[in-house]
C-alpha cells in the first residue's frame, strides 16, 4: 500500500485520489452516525474459502460512518469507521467503542456512488444507506462531501472493525462491445456498398 499522504485541503483533489491513502487528525461525532446496510465485513481469507458458493457464511450487519473534525484542516469529513454486526448497530450497544478525544486515521479516499440497478434508494429519514451519496451524507450531517474507509489499524475493542474498503474498478466491457460492434457494422457496410452493391455489367 502506497504511504498515507495528507488529506488536501482542496475538496477537486480528491476527485483522481480515491483509493489514495490519506491521514487526519481530529475527533469523532458520535451523535451523527450514519449506517450503511446490509453490508458483511470484508474477510479475504473468508472469501477465498467461499468462493464459488452459492451461500456465504457471513454474519449481515452496517458500516458506521461518523463525522470527523479534522483540526489542521478546520473541516468535518465522513469516515467510514468499519463494520459492526447487526446487533451492535445501535450506538448503545457500543460504548466502549466510541473514541473520544483527538486521534490521528489513516483511511482511503472513496468517492460518491451512484445508485446500481436492484440496489434500494437510501432513506435519510430512518438513516439507511445502501451507496455512497456524499452530498446527501454532508447535508444530513453538516460534513463536507470527503470521505474516506478508516484503516484496520483504526480497530478499538467494542468498536467498529475498520479495514472495509472494497476495491472495484470500472468495468468498461459494455463501451468495449458497443465500440467493436459499430466498428463491425460499418466496416460490413462499407464492404457492401463496394462489392456487392455493383450493378452487374458496369
Amino acid at each position: 500500500m502506497a504511504e498515507p499522504i495528507p488529506l488536501p485541503a482542496d475538496p477537486m483533489e480528491l476527485q483522481n485520489l480515491e483509493y489514495r491513502p490519506v491521514k487526519v487528525r481530529g475527533h469523532f461525532d458520535h451523535s451523527k452516525e450514519l449506517y450503511m446496510m446490509p453490508r458483511t465485513m470484508v474477510d479475504p481469507a473468508r472469501e477465498a474459502r467461499e468462493a464459488g458458493r452459492l451461500s456465504s457464511a457471513a454474519e449481515s450487519g452496517a458500516y458506521v460512518v461518523t463525522p470527523f473534525r479534522c483540526t489542521d484542516l478546520g473541516v468535518t469529513i465522513l469516515v467510514n469507521r468499519g463494520f459492526v454486526p447487526r446487533k451492535k448497530v445501535n450506538p448503545d450497544s457500543r460504548r466502549k467503542g466510541q473514541v473520544e478525544g483527538e486521534v490521528d486515521l489513516v483511511g482511503m479516499v472513496r468517492l460518491s456512488e451512484t445508485r446500481k440497478p436492484f440496489v434500494p434508494e437510501n432513506n435519510p429519514e430512518r438513516n439507511q444507506w445502501h451507496y455512497r451519496d456524499l452530498e446527501a451524507m454532508a447535508r444530513l450531517t453538516g460534513a463536507e462531501p470527503i470521505f474516506i474507509d478508516a484503516d484496520f489499524k483504526s480497530t478499538v475493542p467494542g468498536g467498529p472493525i475498520g479495514g472495509q474498503t472494497r476495491v472495484t474498478l470500472r468495468n468498461e466491457h459494455v463501451q468495449y462491445i458497443l465500440t467493436w460492434y459499430g466498428l463491425c457494422v460499418a466496416t460490413s457496410y462499407l464492404w457492401f456498398k463496394k462489392f456487392l452493391s455493383r450493378t452487374p455489367g458496369v
